[in-house]
């Protein structure tokens, strides 16, 4: 860097000498140009006052006392010799300095624009004001692009809102060279963002219902990034790609044989992720599907007693299943076998279970049974984080490194509430202590919160809205006329679904129900992404009276079956067949509600 710096001060010094020797002799070859005296407007091409300092907003320092001062470049980044009179017919052939000054004020432009650039009063190298730059915001390099042309090419470097766009969470897997403008492109994603956020408030967008008639009624319902899986009565399991415009997916069970109704377990429980659909059934066999391979399960094994809860890693092949007192955990190996990776001995019946995310080497669970946690690491004794006796534990969710479970406290104690407890897996200590409620907490949701945030809903129809930080919600929604039993957010809204059956969007900071939706039965899922929104309303009653489950088409009434609601507010992904329920009506009844759409059919019977 020092021996850099003293070569370029040495160019430096010879070139300001051969400057002042050019412009001595061209003045010695035309003795009849005169050089004009006095100050002159600067729309006539009179020099500036020179500038101390090396670059595009300087001039440059002038050691010999008798040469000229150097004219400021019209680039702002560039620094060019003082341009010389033209040449006298007496001296049209010659050429200062023998032409060597333009190689030269060329070389200095080009060092200039790639190597420096101007801040305030020194010059700094392209890679080191670009490694400023990287510190700002959107807005920042909007304003730092209007201060001068050289400022503004290194604003607009592509390196720069190529960071933006991985950084606010746009186009995660694409590389720099995937686009000539990422400004543009950073831009185009933010407008999308905007009208999806406005679709989402004013319900503007398709809705459809995800129904398997042969099903009979529904058990269960998860999803994942947009695919639906749901366990019937009927032993059959059925997916859904709400991805594709006709939401077509195979039924993974084959289906039972006509002549034998009602003959095969209910699938009580299902899970899926991004590779693995799983099934428990009510006579304690766990089945694993594939979703590369087909309908045909890949894994299957069966408890004595039947399941009461069952997990699904978010992104591996790990499945834990509690049955009674025992909690298994199975894991595929590195060559695709499976096999029992842990078993575990609970003296309590289990409630909930939850496998940990983003965990590397063995498997890591917790599990809830009656007023005790319990984390379960492969290969380790059960350890106990939490245990109150009289305090039975309400709901449980976990994150990569917490564990959130809702305590009912003691009825006829007034400083006993129920509440929230938030633990740290590694250390196994209790962190936080959230709410103070009357009611007992039905459904918390901390892994698809936002860091520091956590969702819960509650039996006296309120949501609440949690930072980790602080004790007290950030805020509380009421809207629900029974418990709430399905809840979800992000950065800017809330899902809930109630007991009641209904479904209510909220603005977060605002606090305000945007929109509802109601169904006969409770909703026990909620699933949503930017885009997309997945909810289940799951009856209580498998085996309802006045079901025609002995039917020849082995179905159950309608009403009794429950249903699946798939809602998509992308506009570009609209399908046309997907309308909501009024819009394919025939428009006899009186009344209606306003669904903010297009009408799908003509007005033929009004």
């Amino acid at each position: 860097m020092v021996e850099g710096a003293a070569e370029l001060e040495v160019f430096r010094r010879r070139w300001r000498a051969e400057l002042a020797r050019s412009r001595r002799s061209s003045s010695d070859a035309c003795p009849g140009r005169k050089r004009r005296r006095g100050p002159q407007p600067e729309s006539e091409g009179a020099a500036p006052e020179p500038v101390q300092g090396w670059g595009g907003y300087g001039g440059i320092p002038c050691g010999d006392p008798g040469a000229e001062p150097c004219k400021r470049p019209c680039s702002p980044s560039t620094v060019v010799p003082e341009p010389h009179p033209a040449p006298g017919p007496d001296c049209a052939s010659e050429i200062p300095g023998g032409g060597k000054e333009d190689l030269l004020g060329q070389l200095i432009r080009d060092l200039n624009e790639i190597n420096e650039v101007p801040f305030f009063d020194i010059q700094l190298p392209y890679e080191l004001a670009l490694k400023i730059f990287w510190f700002l915001g959107r807005t920042e390099l909007g304003r730092c692009a209007q201060v001068s042309r050289a400022w503004k090419v290194l604003a607009e470097d592509q390196v720069l809102w190529f960071r933006l766009c991985q950084q606010e969470g746009y186009m995660p897997d694409h590389q720099i060279t995937d686009s000539p403008c990422w400004k543009a492109t950073l831009q185009e994603c933010r407008e999308k963002e905007q009208a999806l956020r406005t679709n989402w408030k004013n319900r503007i967008g398709a809705v459809s219902q995800l129904q398997y008639e042969l099903g009979k009624v529904l058990c269960d319902v998860h999803s994942c990034d947009g695919v639906a899986i749901a366990g019937y009565t009927s032993g059959d399991v059925k997916l859904w790609d709400t991805r594709t415009w006709d939401y077509t997916a195979p039924v993974l069970e084959p289906e039972h044989d006509l002549a034998e109704p009602g003959s095969r377990p209910h699938a009580s429980f299902v899970r899926i992720n991004s590779s693995l659909a799983v099934a428990a059934y009510e006579d304690g066999v766990v089945k694993v599907w594939s979703l590369m391979i087909g309908r045909e399960p890949i894994h299957h094994y069966q408890h004595n007693q039947k399941i009461q809860a069952m997990a699904l890693s978010p992104e591996g092949a790990i499945v834990a299943t509690a049955s009674a007192f025992q909690v298994k955990v199975e894991s595929a190996n590195d060559k695709g076998y499976w096999e029992t990776v842990a078993d575990f001995e609970i003296q309590k019946l289990v409630n909930s279970l939850c496998l940990v995310p983003k965990v590397t080497g063995c498997p890591v669970a917790v599990a809830a049974a009656d007023e005790a946690v319990y984390l379960l690491k492969a290969g380790e004794p059960t350890k106990i984080l939490h245990s109150v006796y009289g305090q039975p534990i309400t709901c449980l969710d976990v994150s990569a490194n917490e564990a959130a479970f809702g305590v009912k406290g003691f009825t006829w104690l007034i400083n006993e509430t129920n509440k929230i407890l938030l633990y740290n897996l590694e250390t196994g200590r209790c962190t936080a202590q959230l709410g103070s409620s009357l009611g007992d907490f039905s459904c918390v949701n901390l892994r698809d919160s936002p860091p520091c945030m956590l969702v819960a809903g509650n039996k006296d129809r309120r949501v609440r809205v949690y930072d980790l930080r602080r004790s007290n919600p950030v805020c509380s929604l009421y809207g629900h006329q029974l418990g709430i039993s399905a809840v979800q957010m992000d950065d800017w809204k809330v899902v809930s679904g109630g007991e009641d059956g209904l479904v209510c969007v909220w603005d977060q900071r605002m606090g305000t129900k945007l929109w509802e939706m109601h169904a006969r039965h409770p909703v026990r899922h909620i699933w949503f992404n930017s885009h997309s929104l997945i909810t289940a309303n799951i009856p209580n009653e498998k085996t309802p009276r006045g079901a025609s489950i002995m039917d020849d088409d082995l179905t159950a009434h309608r009403r009794h079956r429950g249903i699946i609601y798939a809602y998509e507010f992308s506009v570009d992904q609209l399908a046309v067949e997907s309308v909501l329920p009024i819009c394919r009506s025939s428009y006899s009844e009186t009344t209606g509600y306003n669904y903010n759409i297009g009408l799908a059919v003509p007005y033929d019977n009004i």
